[in-house]
């Protein structure tokens, strides 16, 4: 398995094999006039564990800072509106750890809202009383490939913002809030309220904007801030990455507001919404039910794709083989929506949603008929030939902390540690 260390973009889209020249990173301390500057050094593939596990971490500055958004593209199909009715007594768990939040961000600027198709599965028919079906806004981040969702009650305009992304870019070593902003800008034209940021999981291919998200929310619905919840299982995954990345575990404990239980059920507005549990890709994964839709983050992908990699540590692929075959023992016209689409330039479209029904019947790898043993075997023979995510280091660092990036240094810098791995003798 190979990973991608550092290196200069090529044609915005990856990166090149070998550096040809060295590339330039910027970074601030915390005025726009004070700007260092640092070189990149070649970059190399190295296998993912290796990657992980070195022990030497020299640190990458960051760069902090708030764009006006390009508009993003989406796609997706159009299919067929269904109603079921899928209801349990609501319930909430508060994390009691929760600390103050700091309060210095960047400038929040006006953006254009993303081309987007708004989608729901709500009928005309059914009882008042029942839980209504949402109203889901797909907004697609191309540079990490990424689905943010926006899901709201229809009958108070209360929504949940579900594994928004705050942008990275490598070689400037530069955070800025395009994506996010996009989905306040959505939220704003839409006049929604938002109650949850939902995150199904600790990304290690892009950062979360959960934190930006909360700050610049909690501002413009008069004090009311969403609650940011995530699956119980997450202090594993902090513990292990802190430790990895030598982040002090006050920066990590009790930076979510909510850490969902298997299956608890809780309220969107008038939506009831039930926590899933489905490991594989990661230990802590969680999806979330939301009538006759399932967000399920990491889980399946586009039915040509099959699953997300199952490799990192804590992964399984028979975990992974059992949370799919849970998601499509669901009736087949409820909606699995992917946290990722990797269409291909000009095969396709990115596609946000695949029915529970074209899953069993044409997903490459867990389609109805495939075995788990086959399933093991299949995942296990791909993973051991992909690269590690480009923002692998990044991300674990900025995910565990719930989208706060690292604190200052005593010499006022916010920098990330990236592991190096020596593979020449004499160094």
């Amino acid at each position: 398995m190979l990973c991608w260390i550092v290196g200069p973009r090529n044609a915005g889209n990856g990166f090149k094999h070998a550096a040809t020249s060295p590339a330039s990173c910027w970074f601030t301390t915390g005025s726009p006039l004070n700007i260092a500057k640092c070189s990149e050094v070649k970059m190399r593939r190295l296998p993912l564990q290796s990657c992980l596990g070195a022990t030497e971490l020299p640190t990458t500055p960051a760069r902090v800072s708030s764009l006006e958004l390009q508009t993003l593209s989406r796609a997706g199909q159009n299919r067929a509106p269904h109603q079921q009715l899928y209801s349990r007594n609501p319930v909430s768990r508060v994390n009691p750890r929760r600390t103050a939040l700091p309060t210095m961000l960047p400038t929040l600027n006006p953006v254009r809202t993303p081309v987007r198709r708004t989608y729901t599965t709500a009928s005309t028919a059914g009882p008042a009383t029942a839980s209504p079906e949402p109203v889901i806004h797909p907004l697609f981040e191309p540079q990490t490939s990424t689905w943010q969702y926006v899901v709201a009650d229809p009958t108070t305009q209360t929504a949940a913002i579900i594994d928004p992304v705050l942008d990275y870019d490598k070689c400037t070593c530069t955070v800025t809030t395009r994506a996010a902003d996009a989905l306040l800008s959505l939220v704003r034209s839409q006049g929604f309220t938002i109650s949850h940021i939902l995150e199904t999981h600790a990304h290690a291919d892009h950062l979360t904007a959960a934190f930006y998200l909360q700050k610049r929310l909690a501002a413009a619905q008069d004090g009311k801030r969403p609650v940011v919840g995530i699956g119980k299982r997450i202090g594993r995954v902090q513990s292990l990455f802190g430790q990895r990345y030598e982040v002090a575990s006050e920066e990590y404990d009790g930076v979510f507001d909510v850490l969902f239980e298997d299956d608890e059920v809780f309220e969107i507005g008038r939506m009831e919404a039930t926590a899933m549990h489905l490991p594989g890709h990661t230990p802590d994964h969680m999806g979330y039910r939301i009538g006759d839709n399932v967000f399920c983050g990491d889980s399946l992908f586009h039915p040509t794709l099959g699953t997300a990699r199952c490799d990192f540590p804590g992964g399984s692929a028979q975990a992974l083989y059992r949370s799919a075959r849970k998601l499509l023992a669901l009736p087949g016209h409820v909606r699995i929506w992917t946290g990722h689409d990797y269409p291909g330039e000009g095969e396709r479209e990115a596609e946000s949603w695949t029915s529970v029904a074209e899953h069993r019947a044409r997903n490459k790898l867990v389609r109805d008929g495939v075995s788990e043993q086959e399933f093991v075997e299949r995942r296990n023979e791909r993973d051991s030939q992909l690269s590690a995510p480009r923002l692998l280091h990044e991300s674990l660092q900025v995910n565990i902390r719930a989208g706060q990036l690292p604190r200052s240094d005593n010499a006022g810098m916010r920098a990330f540690k990236l592991p190096i791995v020596v593979q020449a003798e004499g160094l």
